[in-house]
């Protein structure tokens, strides 16, 4: 008898070191999908920084979301590179003076496909307000480019400076 529960100990063994493999894998390709969906989101937080929009739109697949959350007149969500790069990212900077706008990354925080995205826009609007905002994004990345982004920021602050 005392050999049947070594041999059951050795099967659940040899069962978690299948496991325990399989974790590791998948840990190593979760790894290997976090700093390659981190650095395309930096890539692109680069290229906008610089306003090199012939550039952003290689970021963009072709069924790509940009949800702007909130009520502004702008929120909704956008699809696609035209409407993205299009409509939304010009009708927004249109209400800004272009020569005063500052973008900089605070930081950025990714996992697996998704990245955390935290940045601070300034301006002055085209009223004489000023625009400092503090905006969050949660980005899913896929095969290399940007298929879902979910953008969060004060509405408050930017209906009273932006749309006012």
């Amino acid at each position: 008898m005392p050999e049947e529960p070594a041999a059951e100990l050795h099967e659940g063994t040899a069962e978690m070191d299948t496991h325990t493999r399989t974790d590791r894998t998948a840990g190593a390709d979760r790894g290997t999908r976090t700093e390659e969906s981190r650095a395309v989101v930096l890539a692109y937080l680069e290229a906008l920084t610089e306003g090199d929009f012939a550039r952003l739109r290689a970021f963009f697949r072709e069924d790509s979301t940009w949800t702007l959350a909130g009520d502004l007149p702008l929120s909704r969500t956008w699809t696609g590179p035209d409407e993205i790069l299009g409509e939304f990212v010009p009708a927004m900077v249109a209400r800004l003076l272009p020569e005063t706008m500052e973008f900089e990354v605070d930081g950025l925080l990714a996992d697996g496909d998704r990245v955390l995205a935290e940045w601070n826009t300034r301006a002055t609007t085209r009223t004489g307000h000023r625009y400092d905002q503090h905006c969050l994004a949660v980005i899913t990345v896929r095969d290399g480019r940007l298929a879902d982004v979910r953008e969060y920021l004060d509405t408050l602050h930017a209906r009273t400076t932006v749309f006012a």
